[in-house]
């Protein structure tokens, strides 16, 4: 017979990885687009103020299949980050682990 409990580290695991998954997908769409927006204005400002003019080729350094690589390479680092604490939440009592949230 299942202990009471039983169901509460399986959907505590969830929510702090979810809650991750979540908060790394917002991280991604904000920060690719920035980071790509700052490398097109920064690297250009670089070489003017050497006197070069840079190629669009040299700047265009992003594509399509890198940029999603990076926000699934930063999602599967953020989950990977989370199995610990989520270990933690699991083993903890669920009103503790919510507060800790």
């Amino acid at each position: 017979m299942a202990q009471l409990g039983h169901g509460r580290p399986p959907a505590s695991v969830a929510l702090v990885i979810t809650s991750v998954v979540v908060t790394g997908l917002v991280a991604g769409a904000l920060g690719v687009p920035l980071g790509v927006a700052l490398h097109g204005w920064v690297i250009p400002a670089m070489g003017d103020s050497v006197g070069l003019r840079l190629l669009g080729s040299v700047i265009a350094v992003y594509h399509e299949a890198e940029l999603l690589q990076l926000v699934l390479g930063g999602l599967l680092i953020a989950t990977l980050g989370a199995l610990l604490p989520a270990g933690w939440a699991a083993r903890a009592r669920t009103a503790t682990a919510l507060r800790t949230e």
